[in-house]
């Protein structure tokens, strides 16, 4: 694959995997229906290709029962291979919790440090296409919390590669959530590795930063172009990883716009950017200007119905509204 080529999310997620299984022997990957549906590589084509490429010994397809596969891709990567199960949507990953929170996340704290588990959990979430409320939601911060998760949430094609292929060679356990909004994204694909653990700066800008993830990046970037029309520069971050996560990079920001606001599809109430939040009072206080403000999604199901389903996720305008609001 050449630098710089451009591809939409899927494709690019699908070329990262073809490299990773070529460059890790001892990987395979498995799910429900990622030989036959879609594109012929899952729901998304994540998947296309794999099978006539590597075979049955190492691409999957899987009886729907997440709790079983969890568990199993749990214990597969403690005795030394490099599993990557793709869940289907992120809503099923609660029936399999005990083989991530239990399993996968303590194994090597457990049994004193005697193997890794490098495991890498794929799947998506997020609203945008009509899911309705047990496909939609926005897990990043549940993953987020449990000690020796690292959690993944890239938001460009160029993101998805590179985090993907760091994402399988990383002897942690990864949760690795895709957007299910984003996949027909297109942008430029690099060809390396990107790190965990280090935020992209998305914008330049000096009078407010505003720290998103994935769709709500996405509407972060559109609402800087219309505050930029009245003069204001808002510098926005994309963190691609949860955890690790780079506070470095919002202190030096918030050092410059003197300014917060952090937003996210997740529930707004006890999200992930309450973290952030909290962490840049503790440790910089002496930078901000004035409160930080936070966006989120509200407290309440994701709706089926385009109208409703819109009406409980952060929008563009909401951007703008939290960013004036520290500025005022």
């Amino acid at each position: 694959m050449s630098a710089g080529k451009d591809m939409v999310t899927w494709r690019a997620l699908n070329a990262a995997m073809h490299q990773i299984m070529e460059d890790h022997p001892e990987s395979f990957t498995l799910g429900e229906d990622i030989t036959t549906w879609g594109t012929g590589g899952g729901t998304y084509g994540v998947t296309r290709g794999l099978l006539k490429k590597f075979g049955r010994e190492r691409v999957m397809d899987t009886p729907i029962s997440e709790e079983v596969l969890l568990s199993a891709v749990s214990a597969a990567a403690s005795r030394g291979t490099r599993p990557i199960l793709e869940i289907m949507y992120s809503d099923f990953s609660f029936l399999g919790f005990d083989g991530i929170i239990n399993q996968a996340a303590k194994n090597r704290y457990m049994f004193g440090g005697q193997f890794d588990v490098p495991v890498t959990i794929r799947s998506n979430g997020g609203s945008g296409i009509g899911k309705a409320a047990q496909h939609s939601q926005s897990l990043e911060t549940l993953f987020a919390h449990i000690p020796g998760l690292e959690v993944v949430v890239p938001g460009t094609p160029g993101d998805a590669y590179g985090l993907l292929r760091t994402a399988a060679a990383s002897d942690n356990p990864t949760i690795f959530l895709e957007h299910k909004n984003q996949y027909y994204d297109r942008g430029p694909v690099g060809t390396e590795a990107i790190p965990f653990g280090q935020a992209r700066i998305a914008r330049e800008g000096k009078h407010a930063t505003v720290v998103a993830t994935q769709q709500i990046l996405s509407y972060s970037l559109q609402a800087a172009e219309e505050l930029a029309a009245e003069g204001i520069e808002v510098e926005v971050i994309d963190p691609r990883t949860l955890y690790p996560f780079d506070m470095d990079a919002v202190y030096a920001s918030v050092g410059k716009t003197r300014h917060l606001v952090v937003g996210h599809e997740a529930v707004r109430d006890y999200g992930w950017g309450a973290e952030f939040v909290a962490q840049t009072v503790e440790a910089a206080w002496d930078k901000l200007d004035a409160a930080p403000v936070r966006v989120g999604g509200s407290r309440a199901p994701i709706p089926y119905a385009q109208v409703l389903e819109e009406a409980v996720i952060p929008s563009k305008d909401d951007i703008v509204a939290a960013v004036k609001r520290t500025l005022a």
